[in-house]
């Protein structure tokens, strides 16, 4: 099928064709008809399958078939989940557009406001925007969101793990009666089916399985390992492979900093990106990781949604995810576009049953090795932690110390607010 055959304008082919595509992916394939039609959408859709793409191009195709305006107002609304992503997206609206009469920005929280009001007052038709920043704007009278023609949910799942709820609802509540509704999401869980019966009206369903995750083209490994020597591991593994362009996902924000910090001083030059960083500060080490002057990358699932790295050879779990999704999500950031790529995870004891879980949805065994000097604990639990418990044998001591320091911190900031009072 080309992209012809799915009914789009001139304008749009030419874009596509100066992006160099000759062929839609199956989930452009599946959405584009569908939204050329006015349908809501319900589809399920990894980074990595082409969804983007599938969106923006039909809702572009019926922006420019509409009335136009004599001041540009909002009619197309993207929400996306984190500022990497909506920047993306906006890449992509504005490569697709070249060649149309329409106007667009993003919006997203973490850098000065004031450009981004200077831009929606001259006028635009398509908004990308993260939540908060995007209510924020809204609440100061500087958007108003009445012609909302168009909206769409991207990544609604993380959306909902990142506790957007009820801005999602609030932002649906300020758009016009009638819209066109598309939400996409990596899985259909009942927190998604249950947004969708509320604010989409009789969606068409879309499936595909994302492109990327496929086993064939992926190289996966589990390395079994203490936990306390996965940094070691991890460092030995980068260094003696000579590895560029790593990808390191790490569970927690503060994970990343630490290891970043022990790689660096290891020789390896690497960056961390996750929601406390600024958003220079994220632009940067992205930057400095596609041009090959940074070799890792460390990132939490968050921050790591919607970056754009095309042919990733290697992507490391330093800690695998709690949620197996989110797996075939990391790992799927390697093996693109046809080329081989090579996904390893160091999996320690109290990590077993995650494991568990990812080989059932991957349905495979996946291939085992110990490193010498590396081995796993053979005391170790394989009872999953608990946020601030630590592994070893001094956890009751550990706990009681604890108990008795929460005890003295609450006692002195009680005293400290009844001194306040006075």
């Amino acid at each position: 099928m080309s992209f012809q055959s799915l009914g789009l304008s001139k304008a749009l082919l030419k874009a596509i064709n100066n992006q160099g595509y000759t062929a839609p992916s199956p989930i452009q394939e599946k959405a584009i008809p569908l939204i050329l039609k006015g349908k809501d959408i319900l589809a399920s859709a990894q980074t990595g399958t082409g969804k983007t793409a599938g969106f923006t191009l039909p809702m572009l195709q019926r922006l420019s078939q509409g009335q136009s305006q004599k001041r540009r107002k909002v009619r197309a609304l993207i929400i996306t989940p984190t500022r990497e992503l909506a920047a993306q997206v906006h890449a992509n609206v504005k490569s697709y557009s070249e060649f149309l009469n329409i106007q667009s920005t993003v919006i997203f929280g973490g850098v000065n406001q004031r450009p981004q009001v200077a831009t929606l007052k001259r006028g635009v038709d398509v908004l990308i925007a993260t939540p908060g920043r995007l209510l924020d704007l809204q609440n100061q009278g500087f958007l108003s969101l009445s012609n909302v023609e168009i909206l769409v949910l991207d990544e609604a799942d993380r959306m909902l793990d990142m506790g957007f709820l009820r801005d999602i609802k609030r932002i649906i509540s300020l758009l016009p009666s009638k819209t066109q509704n598309l939400l996409f999401s990596a899985t259909f869980s009942k927190d998604i089916k249950k947004l969708a019966t509320e604010f989409l009206y009789q969606p068409a369903i879309v499936e595909v399985s994302p492109e990327n995750s496929t086993v064939d083209k992926i190289n996966q490994k589990i390395y079994r390992v203490a936990k306390d020597k996965k940094t070691g591991l991890i460092i030995k593994l980068i260094s003696e492979g000579n590895w560029k362009q790593v990808l390191v996902f790490t569970r927690t924000k503060h994970g990343a900093n630490r290891l970043c910090k022990k790689m660096i001083s290891a020789g390896i030059s690497a960056a961390a990106i996750h929601g406390n960083k600024t958003q220079g500060a994220r632009t940067k080490a992205l930057a400095g990781f596609k041009s090959n002057s940074i070799r890792v990358l460390v990132a939490t699932d968050i921050a790591a949604r919607g970056l754009d790295i095309p042919l990733l050879p290697h992507v490391i779990n330093f800690e695998i995810p709690n949620i197996s999704e989110d797996y075939v999500h990391r790992i799927g950031r390697t093996g693109r576009a046809g080329a081989s790529g090579e996904a390893l995870s160091l999996v320690s004891a109290d990590e077993t049953s995650y494991l568990k879980s990812i080989e059932k949805l991957v349905g495979i065994k996946i291939p085992t090795e110990v490193i010498e000097g590396f081995e796993p604990d053979p005391n170790a639990s394989t009872e999953p932690l608990k946020r601030g418990q630590r592994q070893g044998k001094n956890n009751s001591r550990h706990k009681k110390k604890s108990s008795n320091n929460h005890t003295k911190r609450t006692n002195t900031k009680s005293s400290n607010r009844n001194n306040n009072r006075r």
